[in-house]
């Protein structure tokens, strides 16, 4: 049990849109294209000589792809910047289990083969390639066809204000779906965590995507049928098999992304502005792994794997930071069958998923209402003892 923020800083990432002319988005092709190409040769050698060091694989490789690809300096290093920084988080995910276990099928598939990039993949750009001029919005960026001066960019007055005032380190060039995009880094002081008068409790779930300890349920009726209604399109599109069927799926492909997202962030802001106005902290329940802890159907798999917890989480922790809300992460074990009341934990609690009936002293609520008040009363528990010095 410990507190999720400590840092003072928070990173969050702007994304503004470019408006190129046809030639510019040309130009912005073609670099893309050529750091992509380079970028699966530089994968290519690091994976033969086993080399995924910085340092080491730019001595291979820094004047090849100079002279093959036509890239600049700062452009070839931030290629293999990117190669390096692809096979640390490969490695990563190969050391914690998460792309199967050794001698597995699907691992073994992984580790045979080189990283690959697709053709359009992003670009990181420094201030050495890029430069903003906010008053006018455009920007100033490099490609292989020479510097490309006055490329127009928009955004909501929000996003430019942030851009504006805090924007540091690198940006990336993204080209999603013929449109062109540039994700710029920023750092915000955060406002120093208050002391909580009090916690809100919030389980998350999937017939209710979150509930509070105040009684609000977020139903997730609504974002589950969206994605019924994807997942039967996808899969009628991809019986067809015909041109048109998978330029439809490729456009289609990162909406349902997008409405979660929404979903995640709407229910994040109310949660945290609830917290907030009544000067409490946030208690989040631990779901580290539950994919590998829980049985369910087979039928019910489906909507567990495509449910997006982690960003929820993960938007509810950064809002807070902003607000000043302190934010605690408690063990979320039984507190799904222990009454919020006396203490009672039974697996008979739960008659059914919506039902919580104490077998011992009778009390009745909502279940996910009634498992929000216990992770409260966890996270209240949590803080005293944390800050009992």
């Amino acid at each position: 049990m410990d507190l999720l923020i400590v840092c003072s800083i928070v990173k969050l990432v702007v994304q503004v849109k470019l408006l190129p002319t046809p030639e510019q988005a040309a130009a912005l092709e073609a670099t893309l294209d050529a750091a992509s190409r380079a970028a699966n040769l530089v994968a290519a050698l690091a994976f033969q000589r086993h080399c995924f060091r910085n340092f080491d694989l730019r001595k291979h490789t820094y004047d090849r792809i100079k002279a093959e690809f036509g890239l600049a300096a700062q452009a070839a290093q931030h290629v293999i910047k990117k190669v390096c920084d692809a096979y640390r988080t490969l490695h990563a995910n190969l050391a914690a289990g998460h792309l199967g276990k050794p001698g597995s099928p699907r691992r073994a598939a992984i580790e045979a083969r080189p990283i690959s990039f697709r053709s359009l993949a992003a670009q990181p750009y420094d201030d050495r390639c890029l430069s903003w001029q906010h008053d006018a919005r455009t920007v100033s960026i490099w490609t292989t066809a020479g510097r490309l001066k006055g490329v127009t960019f928009t955004g909501s007055a929000r996003q430019l204000a942030l851009l504006a005032a805090h924007r540091r380190g690198e940006s990336d060039l993204v080209c999603r779906d013929g449109m062109w995009f540039l994700h710029a880094t920023v750092e915000v002081a955060d406002r120093p965590p208050s002391e909580p008068d009090g916690f809100v409790g919030v389980d998350l779930g999937i017939a209710n995507i979150a509930t509070t300890s105040d009684g609000v349920r977020h139903r997730g009726r609504g974002l589950n049928a969206v994605r019924h209604r994807h997942r039967r399109l996808r899969r009628r599109l991809q019986a067809k098999r015909t041109k048109s069927a998978k330029r439809l799926l490729k456009r289609r492909r990162r909406r349902e992304v997008r409405f979660a997202a929404n979903v995640n962030h709407v229910i994040a802001k109310s949660i945290v502005t609830e917290a907030e106005r009544t000067g409490r902290g946030i208690v989040l329940e631990d779901l580290q792994g539950i994919r590998e802890r829980v049985r369910l159907r087979k039928p019910q798999r489906v909507t567990l794997h495509a449910w997006s917890f982690h960003q929820l989480g993960a938007f509810i922790a950064y809002k807070a930071v902003r607000a000043g809300v302190a934010v605690i992460v408690v063990d979320a074990a039984y507190t799904s069958q222990q009454c919020s009341h006396c203490g009672h934990v039974d697996k008979r609690n739960r008659p059914d998923q919506a039902t919580f009936l104490c077998t011992s002293c009778g009390f009745a609520e909502h279940a996910d209402v009634n498992a929000a008040r216990n992770i409260a009363s966890r996270g209240e528990t949590g803080w005293a003892v944390s800050h009992a010095a």
